[in-house]
């Protein structure tokens, strides 16, 4: 039952395989907290208490964050939603259990003299790797992808004659992305080096020379080692230099709109928390300037 929900968001509509993982565990986790396995769960025996208990069970006995315990629940409701539909149940049981507030933190994201420092690495390199793992960090900076949406990349997405880039987001959405000369001229340098079309755009190689596609994981782990040799910030994720593009556009005079077209955010909702983390910059730029900001004995 639950597989066939998890089937579902895959293949009808379309979400992520990160998303669709993401689901599985949540919905595991629930499982395995009533005693029973993904194929063995009966939604005859599940009750609105059962819910609630294992919501009380998460915050106060495993010390999840709200924001987590909302992820988890997200996912039991939109199970319930598709048992609903699909008349497996008569009633949502989950329709009136409510996730912890959580407060909504401002997105980070690196400073520009750190990405400098981050565009130096590797400039003269000639080996693959460091050609690839500099590209990488260039193409998210100044094109705000998502991890997920790079590691699909393939080769006939990538324009360098016209500056553009075809990126299908979440449900298979597509959208266009420019790029300047510079990442142009990047992506080519890393095309020679590579020497052949494997499928994917970003390929990782093996000790016998072979190349596969790089997964989102390995991805992952290049952007953290590299961004966590330039940056203090605690996160050093290929969101945060997601969070930098949009954050250094909107600096720079960007309409609102644009980023959110850019970033492939289906609500304006979405993309106005960057307004936020400008109007911080703003605040602190005032009170560490203006003589009458701070009180003064």
């Amino acid at each position: 039952m639950i597989e066939h929900f998890l089937t579902y968001l895959e293949v009808e509509k379309r979400y992520s395989p990160c998303t669709v993982t993401a689901y599985r565990n949540d919905l595991s986790e629930f499982c395995g907290w009533l005693g029973w396995t993904i194929d063995e769960y009966n939604p005859a025996e599940v009750t609105e208490g059962d819910v609630k208990e294992w919501i009380v069970h998460l915050m106060e006995e495993n010390n999840n964050s709200p924001r987590s315990v909302k992820q988890k629940l997200a996912a039991l409701h939109s199970l319930y939603r598709f048992l609903l539909r699909t008349g497996k149940v008569d009633k949502d049981i989950t329709l009136r259990v409510h996730a912890p507030k959580t407060d909504k933190p401002l997105p980070v994201f690196f400073k520009p003299a750190e990405m400098e420092a981050a565009a130096a690495f590797d400039h003269d390199a000639d080996d693959k790797e460091s050609i690839r793992n500099c590209l990488i960090i260039q193409m998210l900076y100044q094109t705000g992808m998502r991890r997920a949406e790079m590691a699909g990349l393939k080769d006939s997405d990538i324009d360098t004659l016209q500056g553009q880039i075809r990126v299908f987001g979440k449900r298979s959405k597509e959208r266009i992305i420019p790029i300047g000369r510079n990442l142009c001229d990047m992506i080519e340098r890393y095309r020679e080096a590579k020497g052949g079309d494997y499928g994917t755009f970003f390929v990782q190689w093996k000790k016998d020379g072979s190349a596969v596609p790089l997964t989102a994981s390995a991805l992952y782990t290049i952007v953290r080692g590299r961004m966590g040799e330039v940056s203090t910030l605690k996160k050093h994720s290929p969101h945060v230099l997601r969070h930098t593009f949009a954050t250094a556009m909107l600096d720079n005079g960007a309409d609102i709109r644009t980023i959110q077209q850019l970033l492939g955010h289906a609500s304006l909702a979405a993309t106005q928390i960057y307004t936020h983390t400008t109007f911080e910059q703003i605040k602190n730029t005032y009170n560490n300037a203006h003589p009458r900001a701070k009180n003064k004995q």
